[in-house]
């Protein structure tokens, strides 16, 4: 990767859906040349997909939480499979500090999260957790 495949993922970063000519006259390069990086980038597995991110307010009924989660020796790659296995899990990272891993959380509502929650303190391996609620989004 060189600097004109790293200023085409920033500009995608702020916008997906900008137009080929524009990324093109945006880069200063052809449209064959941001057309031909974007293959590459595909094809070598470093852009993986495209998404669409919702304004925070846009699902006010979805609750979102965090869960800071602390696994017992060595029981990470269990406990991982467990909460990969979790619906209300909606992505699963491996952090360094006090937490071995964070877990983000959905439900539609508090009830469901309510037994998210549950079936997680169920998983063996867990040590302890720790969850906060989600409340506003900025950005």
């Amino acid at each position: 990767m060189d600097d004109t495949d790293r200023e085409l993922i920033a500009l995608l970063r702020q916008d997906a859906r900008t137009p080929i000519a524009a990324l093109a006259a945006r880069l200063g390069v052809s449209r064959g040349t941001v057309t031909n990086r974007l293959r590459k980038l595909e094809d070598s597995g470093v852009i993986v997909g495209y998404s669409v991110r919702l304004r925070p307010d846009a699902q006010p009924q979805q609750i979102r939480a965090w869960m800071g989660v602390l696994v017992e020796g060595n029981q990470t790659r269990a406990v991982i499979a467990s909460l990969l296995g979790e619906p209300g899990v909606e992505a699963l990272h491996d952090t360094n500090g006090r937490w071995d891993l964070l877990a983000e959380l959905r439900a539609r509502d508090v009830g469901e999260l309510s037994r998210v929650l549950e079936r997680i303190r169920l998983i063996k391996g867990i040590a302890s957790s720790e969850t906060s609620i989600l409340l506003t989004s900025y950005r």
